[in-house]
């Protein structure tokens, strides 16, 4: 039986097909289908092999059991075709009953045909066939006839031959081609929590703290296409295909192919306290593609009005850039004034990913990337302005290393020169290592240099494999910040896991250990776990995470050299001088989703008024220089505040494709300072909202 199912395997219908009978093929002739009865004798086999995987494509239908255990495999099948042209299955070599059983039917829909013939006789033939399940795309093989020595001989070409080049263009059907691409997945919570489990099962070689993640390497343990088979709406017009299921416009063509999307993030809502109503009127553009086998890119433009929360106003003021506009939205950009109490902010993000070989991937975009497996971040997050990177990704073994280089900005009106705001430039490595099936080690170094001496960006940094501390000491230790962290994911169960992240933003052994509450003591750590199907209820995504980060950390004595970009924060949402609990569901069944979440925090602030401008530690814009004590810092401390953040948001998901979503939220918020403060005063908010929106990234209102 071992000989027989690996005879099966090498002798699929792809390469070589087998005969009953023990003769050259210069006498034999292939079966004939109708639509091959005037192909030429040389060319009949082709037309043959064809056929049968048409008509397999046609009549084969996926079990459920593929989808419900999330399957990806193959089927080999033995058959013949006798002296009457009926085709029989005489062997079926599948891992499930379901599918040796849906094969076998897929060829009794088989038709009639001319029989083989050899020697001019009726024969029986038989052959092997080998295919994926679920189905993957049809790829049908092309005859090429013998080229004699005469034919091989250059000729001239003359200018008629390429009258009818462009007509001769192939278009070829579109096969979402995105989920086996290089392209990064946008970064989305929820919708990074539906595939979390599969890329989080004992005995998975993956790392899952560099994200975004790229198609191809999440399609290996979540089916994309299987996964949204199952909730497409059954639409024949083209409006309705478009709307519920299917990219707006799609191309494809050889070693090409091209998606093109409109999207909206249209928002209605109210900030019942303020008496604001509030709204985002956002309209967009995405285009995705892919270039040969190794190219990949993806490119959004946004243009954008909005009101928001009064307390998301404030915030957005409060970190204006210099130069007159009045806000930055955060997460998103500069906004200037739209009529008399809206902001205007327009957006573009993008990135080409090239992956030379399945070790290597680099991108080169402007956007946004994110260490770590919990909601936020305490080495590099998502929660900053888009920025220009370029990345580069390294798998092998157990090991996956992860190379990022960007340039930022200091947009404050204290360090822009000239009118034009102040550049710096970040570098970070983060090593992954899978130590066991169940336990991941991240070792992470960044440093933060500014373009003094009109260094600009420092070739130094470009070592990927230095320790960045002794390149700092070099440039000149004053001139860089550097930064050392350690993340780790344990899987308990497919279930189950916990996760932490370690951030040292000085090491300073004496004054991390010396329990003196030196302000040196600038670190931060991150606790958290993950529950899957929780409670027995498929879907059903629970998640705990404590964080702490002590005052001071990300900031520095040079103006320039905190962890920040365009007024926020690279790492962590509130900063540092906090320690912050959070407690989130989500749950989706089929199209239906909704999610949970309550944060928990004790802040520290500074005070900023006219007696006491001193530096406690909370902004990470604040200068070292200005601290209130050497010793003695403890969290939270400066103007202690209570914080509250419950949100509910639950919708109906219109288009896997496009990811276009109708929803409703609901947050609630209590800040309570100990002090009210022109800027930091006891207010409640409680903000309702509505929106359609094309879920590309995450809107952090939590802060």
């Amino acid at each position: 039986m071992k000989k027989f199912v690996l005879l099966l395997v090498v002798t699929s219908l792809f390469n070589l097909p087998l005969s009953a009978q023990d003769f050259s093929g210069e006498f034999e002739k292939y079966p004939v289908f109708p639509k091959c009865e005037d192909t030429e004798i040389a060319a009949l086999k082709t037309c043959f092999n064809n056929t049968v995987k048409e008509l397999i494509f046609a009549n084969f239908e996926t079990p459920d059991i593929v989808f419900e255990e999330n399957y990806n495999g193959e089927i080999n099948v033995f058959f013949e075709v006798d002296k009457e042209g009926t085709f029989t299955v005489l062997y079926v070599d599948a891992i499930y009953t379901e599918l040796k059983e849906a094969a076998m039917a897929a060829f009794e829909k088989f038709p009639t045909i001319t029989p083989g013939t050899y020697n001019g006789k009726p024969s029986i033939s038989q052959y092997t066939i080998e295919f994926k399940v679920p189905l993957g795309e049809l790829t049908l093989e092309t005859f090429t006839p013998e080229v004699s020595e005469e034919q091989k001989k250059p000729k001239e070409v003359e200018n008629k031959d390429l009258k009818n080049e462009f007509d001769d263009l192939e278009k070829l059907p579109y096969q979402n081609e995105e989920y086996t691409s290089n392209i990064n997945i946008p970064l989305s919570h929820h919708n990074y929590s539906l595939f979390d489990p599969a890329m989080n099962r004992v005995g998975i070689n993956n790392h899952t703290a560099q994200k975004p993640y790229v198609y191809s390497e999440v399609n290996k343990y979540y089916n994309f296409e299987a996964a949204n088979q199952k909730i497409l709406k059954n639409r024949s017009s083209w409006f309705g295909r478009k709307w519920w299921n299917e990219h707006m416009v799609t191309l494809k063509g050889t070693d090409y192919w091209l998606t093109l999307d409109p999207g909206v993030d249209l928002q209605a809502g109210k900030d019942t306290d303020a008496d604001i109503d509030t709204y985002n009127n956002t309209r967009l553009v995405y285009a995705q593609g892919g270039i040969g086998k190794k190219i990949s890119f993806f490119a959004v433009i946004y243009e954008s009005q909005g009101r928001f929360a009064d307390y998301f106003n404030r915030f957005a003021e409060a970190r204006k850039p210099d130069g007159g506009n009045p806000a930055i939205i955060p997460g998103r950009g500069i906004a200037k004034r739209f009529k008399t109490d809206s902001y205007d902010y327009p957006i573009a993000t993008g990135h080409v990913s090239y992956s030379p070989s399945k070790h290597f991937n680099l991108q080169l975009g402007h956007g946004k990337n994110f260490i770590g497996d919990g909601y936020r971040s305490l080495l590099l997050s998502d929660n900053s302005s888009p920025y220009p990177f370029f990345k580069v990704n390294t798998t092998f073994w157990k090991l996956k290393y992860t190379n990022t280089w960007m340039s930022l900005r200091d947009v404050r009106s204290e360090v822009t020169a000239d009118g034009s705001f102040r550049t710096k430039y970040m570098a970070n490595h983060y090593l992954s290592i899978n130590i066991t099936k169940r336990w991941n080690l991240g070792l992470f170094e960044s440093v933060i240099w500014e373009n003094d001496n009109n260094r600009g960006f420092d070739f130094n940094y470009l070592n990927p494999v230095i320790f960045f501390r002794a390149i700092e000491f070099s440039t000149g230790s004053r001139g860089g910040n550097a930064l050392i962290g350690l993340s780790s994911k344990f899987k308990f169960s497919d279930r189950v896991n916990a996760y932490g992240q370690l951030i040292i933003d000085e090491f300073s052994s004496g004054d991390i250990f010396g329990g003196k509450g030196s302000y040196k003591n600038k670190i931060g750590y991150q606790l958290g776990a993950k529950y899957y199907d929780a409670l027995g209820v498929k879907g059903l995504y629970l998640q705990a995470e404590y964080n702490r980060v002590r005052p001071y950390t990300y900031s520095h004595n040079s103006i320039v050299l905190n962890y920040g970009h365009n007024n926020q924060s690279m790492a962590h949402t509130l900063g540092a001088n906090f320690s912050e609990f959070i407690a989130i569901a989500r749950y989706q069944k089929g199209r239906i989703f909704g999610d949970a979440k309550l944060v928990l925090a004790k802040r520290g602030f500074e005070f900023n008024t006219t007696d006491d401008m001193a530096f406690y530690g909370g902004s990470i814009y604040g200068t070292e220089d200005d601290r209130i004590s050497d010793e003695g810092n403890d969290l939270a401390q400066g103007n202690t505040t209570d914080f509250l953040h419950a949100e509910l948001q639950a919708g109906y998901l219109i288009n896997p494709a496009t990811n276009l979503k109708v929803y409703g939220s609901l947050i609630f918020r209590d800040f309570s300072p100990e002090i009210d403060t022109p800027t930091t005063f006891d207010n409640q908010t409680t903000w309702i909202n509505f929106g359609v929106r094309t879920d590309l990234f995450n809107w952090y209102n939590d802060f």
